[in-house]
């Protein structure tokens, strides 16, 4: 039988995961989705086109491969509805090639209020959410009240979203926050229809079966490990397990079942919004990376943070993971630099560590820092054409996080990317 192999961010999201599916996608027959929503931004560019994906899962722009939104995925119809109408132009059979669970839960025009009265009432405490509506959708369902996309079938599903909508309205009542969701709920009823119109599922009997026809499976996480509801820098963190783990219980595998764990990282560290950043620049500093690096949120366009690589936290992604293999994002635009940094290590109370802490902040240390040359120019199209100060960058954090990387990424471009030639996946 065949495996499933997963793709993941092991920092704060934002490491390029869209176009490594993207790229790897032609070795598989299923690209599936395991959590989060549109709160996720994957990014996509080839053929002079730039493509951001939300919700479609990053293989459908390849021929003969089936493209499933999991269990796990909380999918906004709205949302579903302006990616497939954004997709029309590239002529796709997206009825042939994407299939919904009819077990993800639903974003309902509420669940986006909600989360903006939660945001505003935290003032200055403010975690930085995407305001999709992804907490409040997380929460229904483990409160067992949400809706799930297989209910857009049942007779009584009107009767269920008044249900849902008026519980959400008595819990705004307490809120001063104004809000109209009349010209939402028409949005939001006319994306039902199309949401009607694709195949919803029970996918985890689909993707099980393609695993005993020996089909290859490829799950596509959001977000990134250290965002991670269990283990990323709470209470900064999303409302779904972005790690490994969370594949099995996103798209009903069986652990026994996963083969590789592909872990994808910056060259360098960026977050957007609230919370712990160890390694942010400030400044001028921040400020020339994130222009190099076009730091700006695919999902919500805010600025991100910069800063240099973290490896402690690179380290503790990849144990939580299992990371079999690493891909390293952006090496370009560290290559014009002066010098470029590396964390290895925290200072407490004249002890060093490389374990991560309860919490990030607060936290009386000092960051440990190991320098680099930039390596200048870039083109390669072979590993061994890579720059040697890249080449010595690389070895070091093999070394220091005990996994091959296997890939890397010089640009946004498809054909921007280097392999190792015993690179399989």
């Amino acid at each position: 039988m065949a495996q499933v192999d997963i793709l993941l961010g092991l920092q704060w999201g934002d490491e390029g995961k869209g176009k490594i599916v993207d790229f790897l996608a032609p070795k598989y027959d299923v690209v599936a989705r395991f959590q989060g929503g549109p709160n996720a931004g994957h990014t996509l560019e080839f053929d002079g086109h730039k493509h951001v994906l939300h919700q479609i899962p990053s293989g459908i722009f390849h021929e003969g491969i089936l493209n499933v939104i999991g269990n796990g995925v909380v999918l906004d119809p709205k949302v579903f509805q302006e990616e497939i109408e954004k997709l029309k132009p590239f002529n796709l059979d997206l009825k042939k090639h994407l299939v919904l669970s009819n077990k993800a839960q639903m974003i309902v025009p509420t669940h986006r209020i909600l989360d903006q009265a939660y945001e505003q009432a935290k003032g200055d405490k403010k975690i930085g959410s995407t305001l999709r509506g992804i907490g409040p959708t997380y929460q229904d369902k483990v409160a067992r009240r949400g809706l799930r996309i297989g209910d857009v079938d049942e007779p009584d599903f009107d009767k269920r979203y008044e249900e849902i909508k008026n519980y959400h309205l008595r819990i705004l009542e307490h809120y001063d926050f104004e809000f109209d969701i009349t010209k939402d709920e028409e949005i939001f009823f006319n994306a039902i229809e199309t949401i009607r119109s694709f195949d919803i599922l029970s996918t985890e009997y689909l993707i099980n079966q393609a695993i005993t026809d020996n089909k290859a499976v490829l799950a596509e996480g959001a977000q990134g490990s250290m965002l991670d509801i269990d283990f990323g820098s709470y209470p900064f963190v999303t409302s779904s397990n972005t790690i490994s783990a969370g594949a099995c219980n996103g798209l009903g595998v069986a652990p026994r079942w996963i083969g590789e764990v592909f872990g994808i990282f910056k060259a360098y560290c960026t977050r957007v919004g609230s919370g712990p950043f160890p390694t942010e620049l400030q400044g001028e500093d921040g400020e020339e990376l994130r222009k190099k690096g076009n730091e700006f949120g695919a999902t919500t366009g805010r600025p991100r943070r910069c800063g240099w690589l973290d490896l402690p936290a690179l380290k503790y992604s990849c144990m939580l993971n299992g990371v079999t293999k690493l891909f390293m994002m952006k090496a370009d635009v560290l290559a014009d630099l002066d010098e470029v940094k590396v964390c290895y290590g925290y200072e407490m109370e004249g002890k060093t560590t490389d374990e991560l802490p309860l919490y990030l902040e607060g936290t009386d240390w000092e960051l440990m820092f190991k320098a680099f040359k930039g390596w200048g120019a870039t083109k390669a199209n072979s590993f061994d054409a890579l720059p040697s100060l890249l080449l010595e960058y690389i070895a070091y954090i093999e070394e220091q996080v005990k996994a091959p990387i296997e890939i890397v990424s010089l640009g946004p471009n498809r054909v921007e990317t280097v392999l190792k030639e015993a690179f399989t996946a």
